[in-house]
């Protein structure tokens, strides 16, 4: 497998704002990256560094061996696919939303969807059982509902790597397992790679195989979960009291949280 993405000791940050500084990790094709760490850590600005939102003030990043600034934007469209965390609300039907998708391939002048672009558009609402609600206006859809169309519609742009940020912050634990199984399988059977901005640690612990733990600005720990998600760490970033344990049935750690009247009654400072 060779490496999709690349930064070297790369900074980058908002105008007289917060930055992110010294970053470097290297993502093979096909890895399942979640970036964790509290609120403020520098998640998003990562995040928006990566999809070139935010300009480069040092370093680099290199996707499939190229300097990702000097790529077109409909290169860009072509090989980066992006999920925000809100879905704005539109009259226009499900279908239509997702066929947008497709507009990194249209040619100039070309105003109507092809056959192929069509039977692109279908074949991944079907994948996330959006099929059903093409003709729905995505106003009528649920939170849920919404989330899967974006991400036919990001499917649709046939990405090498898809950008998730914070997908299951809005969900119930039942549409976030069914949501974290569809990129489970994505990544598996289409070997798309995933990199998603996620705050339930056990989640990203349970999904991910590559976690990159951010801490004001900087990567405290990267590796894999079992390697990251450890009590120490997590107090140390997080400053909360934690129990890491392993679940039984995939081996992978769980973090239980421990509330402060428990902590008094057990005399831990």
């Amino acid at each position: 497998m060779k490496e999709l993405l690349t930064l070297n000791n790369f900074s980058c940050g908002y105008k007289n704002g917060f930055s992110i500084n010294g970053i470097s990790f290297s993502l093979i094709e096909g890895t399942f990256t979640g970036i964790i760490g509290p609120n403020g850590s520098g998640k998003t600005t990562l995040f928006r560094g990566i999809s070139g939102d935010l300009p480069v003030r040092s370093g680099s990043v290199l996707f499939e061996d190229r300097d990702l600034s000097l790529l077109t934007l409909r290169e860009k469209a072509q090989k980066i696919a992006i999920v925000s965390q809100f879905t704005e609300t539109t009259h226009i039907t499900v279908e239509e939303y997702v066929l947008m998708g497709r507009m990194p391939y249209r040619k100039p002048f070309q105003f109507f969807d092809k056959a192929e672009d069509i039977d692109i558009a279908h074949h991944y609402m079907q994948l996330t059982n959006t099929y059903r609600l093409r003709d729905k206006s995505m106003a009528e859809l649920s939170g849920g509902e919404q989330q899967m169309a974006s991400i036919a519609s990001a499917l649709c742009q046939n990405p090498a790597l898809l950008l998730l940020d914070e997908p299951t912050s809005h969900l119930d634990i039942t549409h976030q397992v069914k949501f974290m199984n569809l990129m489970q399988k994505l990544n598996d059977e289409l070997k798309l790679s995933v990199i998603m901005i996620v705050h339930d640690l056990t989640l990203a612990a349970e999904y991910c195989d590559y976690l990159i733990m951010m801490k004001n600005g900087r990567i405290h720990r990267k590796g894999s979960p079992e390697n990251v998600l450890t009590y120490e760490n997590i107090e140390h970033v997080y400053d909360t009291v934690v129990v890491v344990k392993i679940n039984p049935v995939s081996g992978k750690p769980v973090v239980f949280p421990v509330s402060e009247r428990r902590l008094r009654e057990l005399n831990i400072p």
